[in-house]
């Protein structure tokens, strides 16, 4: 990370500082438990808990400065070592403003360049950004996120991972309100921003579909007119967003849309379910693709990164090649599992929202052809008013998909089983659990070899944990603490 004195942090933050002048921390941790000798630890306020209760903890494993909304007394009455602000989540903000640009002004004194690309969307962001990472990695030293830290949390802390000799650092944005992709793109001022799809993913808390609009489409105001805007025109709400930004627009389709620049030519599935297509970039193509992911509506997270990577100088044979050549990087993102008993696993419940939803289920029926295929669905959460109607349109599109079994699993998925029941009349075929452990117990009875199963939900129902218990193979045994209610 970049160096920062301790007279330096209070400086940036505009904090007290109560800590000899002259600490210099090592790395930052918002975690005690992450905490190693020379680290500075942000003792922010949580959900669940308050990060000033365990300074000490952060302190005896070697942290050397705290970040503090107030003075901590030690088990000997001293003060921990700390500056001392009003908001350590905003202070956080501003020390990794003030990174990224003596990264920049390091680099440029040495000719050299950092190219910062930011990435949003309602789905696809975490696919996206590991697809870039690894094509960047082939051509400098490259820092992105950890998981899905994308959160004005997560993108500090992946900006501290950066230093001197970053060449390339994407950041991964999420929002759950308006303002929040501006506050992150201030922070980071990305040279390329992406805008991948708006869709219902947190429209409770959005109030709304036009406001999730509004809010993505702050990656591209936030940029310059030297930077370039990489825009999904086969999403109508991000394809509006041209009009939003000064700086030079790159657009991508996978349905063949004419107007845009970078495309997908004959586009389709191998039999494994893994994308196909023949590049085009302007200028530049066609260079043909086959991906190692899953699901046709990776074509347009590919292209995204394509056309990022194309905007920060990658020649489209190399571009092609490096996509090619990726698997999956991110867990339970239809990560795929072959049992030895030949029951297939696909874990896709990361994460959940209408869209994604049912291009999960459409690639189950892609690839479920001539085999009995399982849908185990949990939960879209945040959905707001519409949780209800868009839970009872996904149980119909399981039986038009004609999927052979679902089960759904937890009280707020229940409409998807009661409209599943209603368009398709069925008996045992469609089960709802009320638990993890109720849904584990009829895969176990009922899988056999040669069954296709899917599993998705929202990240806090936890069904990825239910996919993982189903993934092993049937002999291993379990403890009894494994079979603990996951949701």
């Amino acid at each position: 990370m970049i160096a920062f004195t301790a007279a330096e942090i209070a400086d940036i933050t505009n904090g007290r500082l109560d800590a000899d002048p002259g600490i210099t921390p090592l790395t930052v941790v918002t975690d005690s438990r992450e905490a190693v000798p020379g680290s500075l630890y942000v003792a922010k306020p949580g959900e669940h808990a308050d990060g000033h209760d365990f300074i000490a903890q952060a302190f005896a494993a070697g942290a050397v400065l705290a970040l503090v909304e107030r003075e901590t007394d030690g088990p000997d009455g001293t003060r921990f070592p700390a500056v001392v602000v009003p908001d350590a989540v905003l202070a956080m903000g501003a020390l990794a403003a003030e990174a990224v640009r003596r990264i920049r002004t390091a680099r440029a004194g040495k000719g050299q360049e950092l190219t910062v690309v930011g990435i949003t969307g309602s789905a696809g962001k975490t696919t996206t950004k590991d697809l870039l990472a690894g094509l960047f990695a082939a051509h400098g030293k490259t820092v992105a996120p950890k998981g899905s830290y994308n959160g004005e949390v997560g993108v500090p802390l992946t900006v501290f991972q950066a230093d001197a000799g970053t060449r390339y650092l994407v950041i991964e944005m999420g929002a759950t309100g308006i303002g929040h992709i501006r506050y992150l793109a201030d922070m980071v001022k990305p040279d390329i921003g992406v805008v991948l799809a708006v869709g219902t993913a947190h429209a409770g808390e959005f109030g709304g579909v036009e406001n999730i609009a509004l809010a993505k489409g702050e990656m591209v105001e936030g940029l310059s007119a030297g930077g370039t805007a990489i825009i999904n025109l086969d999403d109508e709400r991000v394809a509006a967003m041209r009009s939003r930004t000064s700086a030079t627009v790159l657009g991508f389709s996978a349905e063949g849309r004419g107007e845009a620049a970078v495309q997908a030519l004959h586009a389709d599935t191998n039999s494994q379910g893994n994308p196909e297509f023949d590049l085009q970039l302007p200028g530049d193509g066609p260079h043909h693709v086959s991906s190692k992911l899953i699901g046709a509506h990776h074509t347009g997270n590919l292209l995204a990164a394509a056309a990022a990577a194309f905007a920060a100088g990658l020649t489209g044979a190399d571009i092609a090649a490096g996509l090619s050549s990726q698997a999956p990087a991110s867990r339970w993102r239809m990560e795929r599992t072959e049992r030895p008993d030949g029951v297939t696993i696909i874990n896709d419940a990361y994460n959940a929202n209408p869209e994604s939803m049912r291009a999960a289920l459409r690639t189950l029926a892609d690839l479920g052809r001539g085999r009995r295929t399982w849908a185990v669905l949990g939960a879209m959460l945040e959905l707001g008013e519409d949780s209800i109607r868009e839970h009872t349109a996904v149980g119909t599109q399981v039986v038009r998909l004609n999927i052979s079994r679902l089960v759904v699993v937890g009280r707020e998925a229940r409409p998807l089983y009661v409209s599943a029941v209603q368009e398709g009349s069925w008996g045992d075929e469609c089960i709802f659990a009320e638990t993890a452990d109720e849904a584990y117990d009829i895969l176990s009875d009922g899988l056999e070899p040669g069954d296709l199963v899917l599993f998705k939900s929202s990240n806090s129902v936890g069904l990825r944990h239910l996919g993982d218990r189903i993934a092993l193979p049937p002999q291993t045994p379990q403890h009894a603490d494994e079979r603990s209610t996951l949701l």
